[in-house]
């Protein structure tokens, strides 16, 4: 057990020297724990790895994502880990990933969905869909990132550890200069309790100790927990908890009656497909939404072109 602990911290520690996101930091060390356990005490070594792999497709018949993942969380650990490479995975049953297209809110389904949520879910629910932010980027939104007279909005270490510029929607700015006040009210009774420190990433507590202080450096979306930092003993206000909007949205669509399978992803999605539609350059849409590569981009032209301005034979009778 001891070994095995040792091997997943050293994920951990191998994953933040890479300053890969958290997500996809517990995503290796889970993996990498689903691996050891699989194999119960047998050397790592690639006909365990292929055993592993195959059992996920054929007996938890996992989802072809799935099972790309775990197959990406395994070759980090033999690569960065363990530093050698895992070998050829002959007898591997490859799972093909299927085209889907997106699932997309209309224009009324999106405004029916928010006119159902309240409060801090329902702001966060619309910068979703008007800046086509991940849900992740807009939590983890700082208020010196919010340029209220530009109307923008930096994203920092989005996806792929970019910064991006996003649009601050028009619609939110009140609630959002409001919020933005709430926040300077509480962060200055944080500050006479003793508190008022954000977390920083990287080392830049270490560089500017009075940092994480700074209004600047405080979450938008503001936790109403306080935890202590186990390393500092500092105590830290996060940023509200991605289920909190989750549940709301969920919520929210029970109650408008959109039978659609739709998460919080989806706005980002209809943020998307409804600019194309408005007829804004594809390439300005792989900006804005931090994609690095044009084709990922393009399965929004599949969800909007091919029933725009097509009649069905049905309707000429």
């Amino acid at each position: 057990m001891e070994s095995r602990n040792a091997l997943l911290a050293q994920v951990g520690l191998a994953c933040r020297r890479r300053h890969l996101s958290r997500s996809t930091e517990a995503a290796y060390r889970y993996w990498a724990r689903r691996l050891i356990d699989f194999l119960d005490g047998q050397a790592l070594e690639t006909a365990g790895v292929v055993r592993f792999l195959d059992q996920l497709a054929s007996v938890e018949h996992v989802s072809a994502s799935t099972h790309l993942q775990a197959l990406h969380g395994v070759l980090f650990l033999f690569r960065h880990v363990l530093e050698r490479e895992v070998g050829r995975l002959d007898g591997l049953r490859t799972m093909r990933r299927p085209a889907r297209v997106p699932v997309v809110l209309s224009v009324e389904e999106v405004r029916a969905i928010l006119n159902a949520m309240r409060g801090m879910p329902r702001l966060v629910a619309a910068l979703l869909y008007g800046s086509g932010m991940r849900v992740g980027e807009a939590l983890a939104l700082r208020i010196k990132d919010v340029d209220f007279r530009a109307g923008t909005i930096t994203v920092r270490a989005g996806k792929g550890a970019k910064d991006r510029v996003a649009i601050l929607p028009r619609r939110v700015r009140d609630s959002m200069h409001r919020l933005a006040l709430w926040r300077l009210a509480l962060h200055k009774r944080d500050l006479a309790q003793g508190g008022g420190h954000a977390p920083l990433p990287n080392a830049l507590e270490r560089k500017y100790p009075s940092a994480s202080r700074a209004f600047g450096w405080q979450f938008m979306f503001a936790s109403s927990a306080v935890r202590p930092c186990p390393r500092t003993g500092h105590r830290l206000r996060w940023h509200l908890s991605p289920s909190t909007v989750q549940e709301a949205f969920h919520e929210a669509l029970r109650m408008t009656n959109c039978h659609k399978q739709a998460s919080l992803h989806v706005l980002r999605h209809s943020f998307a497909t409804h600019l194309l539609a408005q007829g804004v350059d594809i390439r300005t849409i792989q900006q804005l939404l931090g994609h690095r590569h044009l084709d990922t981009t393009m399965i929004y032209t599949h969800v909007h072109q091919p029933v725009r301005g097509t009649v069905s034979p049905l309707d000429r009778f």
